[in-house]
């Protein structure tokens, strides 16, 4: 997106951030080795950039590298020039020739931005190496993980792309046109920059935006000439981002820091964002107000309202902010009041930017970003709710997606038309509204498959018609069948799931094997299943009986603990799923869980780290087997009953301290 909306220039201190992408600026001092007229060019371009005025340095920067000048400022500063006006295509050479030759004390973010560039010229496999330098680099930011997770991304776009047919609208201007929203009376508002020619911003000489609408005939825009909104909306400054109400008399928009005629700053003198409400009365737009949870001092924009106008979806870079943007929510109350803003989390924002939310009328959260892979620049996700704080986010694909800035997605799920802007090429103006219609459902499920082979442990002979199921991670079963007569089963399972597949059969112990599944789209996996015919533990059975350890018969691992905390590990799952299997096979059978520690900290420590744990045990049991609690019982030993020579101040090793930090399962009358 080229224009800069989020803030504005205020008196000696300049400074503008892309969709609250907050770009530090530094101003080198003068060049040695360098003419004198070539050094006055560059001091007057660091000012330029300084004071975000990309466009006047850049031309300044490009005649002095095309003067054979080189250093890691120019560069740097000629790149970013580029990057931070949405020509990221113009920006690769001299992210290039700065990767190449100044990769000492290099900042990550220089990496991730000329990934982001290669992007746009669809140099894919290179973007990808940089992007493995980036990883090296970061270890945990999360867009690299992302990178790391999903080296497939551009297979599961192929898959999810052509879903859409898109059309350039004839509203386009020669200047910047974004920001569709419904305003539920056959209109669509958006934001431009025509008609404010004597108001342009240093930021890329655009002018500053307005707030216009134009009418929707038979879910078309018509080719109207757009109108300004009436009232008070538009100011000398910038508005964008519109949600409207179901019955359209009530508007939330973004707005630089202007209220009641005066404009704001926040404590370094800069003009930030914030969100305004307007009511329509009588034919024009008044009462504007701002929203109680502003602040000079951080941005909020891009407004959202959920359908049924009791949440507001909107970015900020407010305190608790992950990355450059993040999308936050806040409930509505009754008289004008608000809740508190809350993060949308981890699987939503990233250390990049999250921004443009969009609520549809099934609940779907559109929004764009340059964090999650994409295809560069901004891409445009759909987040699908899973739990009450987890989402599925997927990126919706091309045509709507480009290696350009996409963003400000909407959408009438019901018709299946929408809107949305684009920098990409062959627009009218720098940023252009498109439309589009839905013809395919989008991918919003990660699926894979499980197969295997089942063999005699004992013959390697293959085992037909065996029980094979498949169990969530609490024991649930999610799903049943027998091996067929190639002893072969299969199951449909979610993509990064741990699962249990269960393999039994009359009179057998069941086998269990642990499976996660990975974050690649249709991938399949074989996990054959080497059967163990392992007698099933009885109460009847001469070989058990009251007192009896039933560890040893149904060779379990004891359930270990890890060091200092009594969390039930994932490969106790499956041992634990077994006790549950013989407790449902033997309805008589009572158990008493003994749980241990090592000798390491103090007695009472330990006795009271035990009980935690022989707790966590017996609630496993009872909550995920469904067993009546009258049938288990536990003590805790503390570092009573250490089975090996580890007690204080003996040296042992880390696995011998292991086999002291169990729990044991006797059975009992």
């Amino acid at each position: 997106m080229g224009n800069c909306l989020l803030s504005f220039s205020f008196a000696s201190q300049r400074y503008c951030y892309l969709h609250i992408y907050i770009y530090a600026i530094i101003l080198l001092g003068s060049i040695d080795g360098f003419g004198q007229e070539q050094n006055k060019q560059l001091v007057k371009a660091d000012e330029n950039f300084e004071a975000l005025a990309y466009i006047n340095a850049r031309d300044i920067y490009l005649n002095v590298a095309r003067q054979g000048y080189a250093s890691e400022n120019l560069f740097r500063k000629l790149a970013d020039s580029f990057y931070f006006t949405g020509e990221p295509e113009n920006s690769v050479e001299w992210y290039e020739k700065l990767v190449t030759n100044y990769t000492e004390n290099l900042k990550p973010e220089y990496l991730f931005r000329y990934a982001q560039s290669l992007k746009s010229v669809e140099r894919y496999a290179d973007a990808d190496t940089v992007m493995e330098k980036f990883n090296t680099l970061t270890g945990n930011d999360k867009r690299a993980k992302s990178f790391v997770s999903k080296r497939d991304y551009l297979n599961f776009i192929e898959k999810q792309s052509g879903k859409y047919d898109v059309f350039m609208l004839d509203i386009n201007s020669e200047y910047s046109d974004y920001a569709p929203s419904f305003n539920h009376k056959n209109e669509i508002v958006f934001a431009s920059s025509r008609g404010k020619k004597t108001k342009i911003h240093e930021w890329n000489r655009m002018p500053f935006l307005d707030l216009f609408s134009s009418v929707i005939k038979e879910n078309k825009v018509s080719n109207e000439k757009p109108i300004k909104l009436k009232g008070k909306i538009n100011t000398k400054f910038h508005e964008s981002s519109t949600s409207f109400s179901k019955d359209g008399t009530t508007v939330y928009f973004t707005r630089n820091n202007f209220t009641n005629n005066k404009l704001g700053k926040s404590k370094k003198g800069v003009v930030l964002l914030k969100l305004y409400k307007a009511n329509f009365i009588k034919g024009k737009w008044s009462a504007i107000e701002e929203l109680p949870f502003n602040s000079d001092n951080y941005s909020i924009s891009h407004p959202a309202l959920s359908p049924d106008g009791t949440k507001l979806y909107f970015a900020s870079d407010m305190k608790g902010t992950r990355g450059k943007s993040d999308l936050f929510v806040v409930t509505i109350l009754p008289g004008g009041k608000y809740g508190k803003p809350k993060n949308l989390g981890d699987a939503i924002n990233t250390e990049g930017r999250e921004t443009f939310p969009y609520i549809s009328d099934s609940g779907r959260l559109y929004f764009a970003s340059d964090g999650h892979v994409g295809l560069g620049g901004l891409d445009i996700f759909v987040a699908i709710k899973k739990g009450v704080d987890s989402f599925d986010v997927f990126n919706i694909g091309k045509p709507v997606n480009s290696p350009k800035d996409d963003f400000t997605f909407v959408i009438d799920e019901e018709n299946k038309v929408g809107y949305f802007a684009s920098n990409r090429n062959g627009g009218k103006g720098n940023d252009d509204i498109y439309s589009f219609r839905q013809t395919e459902k989008l991918i919003t499920t990660c699926k894979q498959y499980i197969t295997g082979i089942i063999t005699d442990n004992e013959t390697n002979t293959i085992m037909v018609n065996v029980d094979v199921s498949l169990l969530d991670m609490d024991g649930k079963v999610l799903s049943t069948i027998k091996s067929d007569t190639k002893g072969a089963y299969r199951f449909e399972i979610r993509c990064d799931t741990q699962y249990i597949i269960r393999s039994s059969i009359d009179e057998h112990n069941p086998n269990d094997t642990i499976f996660t599944s990975s974050t690649i789209f249709e991938a399949s996996h074989t996990v054959p299943i080497d059967f163990k015919k392992e007698k099933l533990l009885s109460t009847t059975s001469e070989a058990v009986k009251t007192g009896d350890n039933i560890v040893v018969p149904l060779q379990l691992n004891s359930i270990f603990f890890d060091l200092d905390t009594e969390e039930i590990r994932e490969d106790a799952i499956a041992d634990l799923q077994k006790v549950i299997t013989v407790m449902k096979l033997n309805p008589t059978l009572k158990i008493e869980v003994r749980s241990h520690t090592d000798s390491r900290s103090s007695y009472w420590y330990n006795k009271k780290l035990s009980v935690k744990r022989m707790r966590a045990t017996v609630k496993y049991i009872i909550e995920n087997g469904e067993i009546n609690w009258r049938r288990i019982r536990g003590k805790a030993y503390g570092e009573r009953k250490l089975i090996n020579n580890c007690g204080n101040g003996v040296p042992c090793t880390e696995e011998e301290h292991q086999e002291n930090r169990r729990s044991e399962f006797i059975v009992k009358d």
